[in-house]
């Protein structure tokens, strides 16, 4: 907490809380969550990393990789760069980092502590959102097509439940300055510190809605602050190279202000902040969340200043007496390679390519769940809907990407890929393939499971 509320009792707090972004997902940059660190005069910095299938792509590279530590691979980079400044000036940190090994990623953090020299600070590690063991018996049917999720028992590699932000709340409660969970929804990491200073209880549905409405806001990083919102000449920002994460100051009442580091680049106005409002939300008036349904149809945005926007009206329902369960499958492998053309005719020898592919792979008897031959500028991304009369490119790149049952038949891709350089069409240009061009295919299903199913456990360190 910040100096002036060091004091403070939680539950108890009348001042603003500021929240700000430390990452939106795994890959994110690290640099805005030290600026942030340093410049933005937190309370709290939350770093959310974790997408749809982290926890299985995780668990695939523990199978094959016994020394991979199970968190977030790019834990030491963002900690390094935001722990001198948060512990210097009282600021909490709340992470989803953990991913399959929360404990890991704790002793980690603790051994990051001592050695930049910072003694005495506690660390908690959230855990059991990995429901791997049970899930057949705790969810019963797969929500995507109702089938028994019996029949994923052969392909299951990971299961984990959506838990929400009272675990966090507790290692708050508890002295924790540092909190790393597993599997946590998105808006309960920013929520969690909410229901902490500001004492709302876990089934005021009103406050936590509104809440996780503001978290909702935060999990995407700079996609408020005008990251991913860029489209020149019709919506231009300021320094798109310099895009800050943003910053809520939040009140008691469960009203906001989304703000940013001075200077940075990038901008808050109420286009960015609707378009991240209404981002991956299907019903603006029943966003599901673990701790309440998120009601954003009564919202009011107002831009107060540069760059600062009050969002007011945020509400909620009752929380579900379930929790979503996200469960990982192996579903085969997919073969990939690229070659390119380039100057006139570009077009013309890429088609020429693609069907001696197309026949070279019934030479090789390739059994592929799915073929695709993409050329990329041309019809990669509309397919069957390009319009037959787009412009010739100058230059073309030729994805050619099979789907298949086993890692054998994936290999067949580049291997005639690599045919092409000397067997193929003229003024084939060949890329080096130092690349892995087989990959492992992760499905992602859904169910639900009984809340009291899923029990958090808190496990505490100190450096």
């Amino acid at each position: 907490m910040s100096e002036d509320n060091a004091e403070q009792r939680p539950g108890q707090r009348t001042k603003t809380l500021r929240i700000g972004s430390g990452a939106a997902w795994w890959g994110d940059r690290v640099e805005p969550a030290g600026l942030n660190a340093e410049r933005g005069d937190l309370d709290y910095l939350c770093f959310e990393t974790m997408a749809e299938a982290t926890v299985s792509a995780a668990q695939v590279r523990a199978r094959r990789d016994p020394t991979f530590p199970g968190y977030d691979t790019y834990l030491d980079d963002r900690m390094r760069a935001v722990l001198p400044a948060c512990m210097k000036r009282g600021t909490r940190i709340i992470s989803n980092q953990g991913w399959i090994n929360p404990q890991g990623a704790a002793e980690r953090i603790v051994q990051l502590l001592r050695e930049a020299g910072l003694s005495g600070v506690k660390v908690a590690a959230v855990s059991g959102s990995l429901i791997t063991e049970r899930v057949l018996s705790l969810a019963p049917t797969i929500l995507e097509n109702g089938d028994s999720t019996e029949t994923l028992k052969d392909t299951l590699i990971s299961a984990e439940a959506y838990m929400g932000a009272e675990p966090i709340v507790d290692a708050l409660k508890a002295g924790a300055q540092i909190v790393v969970t597993g599997r946590v929804a998105d808006p309960s990491l920013f929520l969690a510190p909410m229901m902490y200073e500001f004492g709302w209880d876990a089934l005021d549905h009103a406050k936590i809605g509104a809440g996780s409405g503001i978290g909702h806001l935060m999990e995407c990083g700079a996609q408020i602050t005008g990251g991913y919102f860029s489209d020149p000449g019709f919506k231009d920002v300021p320094e798109p190279w310099n895009f800050a994460f943003p910053i809520a100051e939040v009140e008691a009442d469960g009203s906001v202000v989304i703000a940013k580091v001075a200077g940075s680049g990038g901008a808050i106005t109420l286009q960015t902040v609707k378009e991240q409002m209404l981002y991956e939300v299907h019903d603006p008036a029943n966003y599901i969340t673990p701790d309440a349904v998120v009601d954003f149809t009564q919202a009011r945005l107002e831009q107060i200043d540069r760059d600062r926007v009050r969002v007011t009206g945020l509400t909620g329902k009752p929380r579900t007496p379930t929790l979503k369960v996200s469960m990982g499958c192996t579903e085969g492998f997919i073969g990939e390679d690229m070659f390119f053309y380039a100057g006139p005719g570009a077009l013309r020898r890429a088609q020429l390519a693609k069907r001696i592919l197309e026949e070279r792979f019934k030479i090789v008897n390739l059994k592929a769940e799915d073929m695709r031959v993409d050329f990329l500028g041309i019809n990669a991304i509309h397919g069957a809907a390009t319009p037959k009369d787009a412009p010739e490119p100058y230059e073309v790149a030729v994805r050619v990407a099979a789907r298949t049952t086993t890692r054998e038949e994936a290999l067949k891709v580049g291997r005639e890929v690599d045919g092409m350089a000397v067997s193929g069409v003229g003024h084939t240009g060949k890329r080096v393939p130092h690349q892995d061009r087989t990959r492992e295919v992760i499905g992602v299903w859904s169910s639900l499971v009984a809340r009291e199913a899923v029990s958090p456990l808190i496990n505490y360190y100190t450096s």
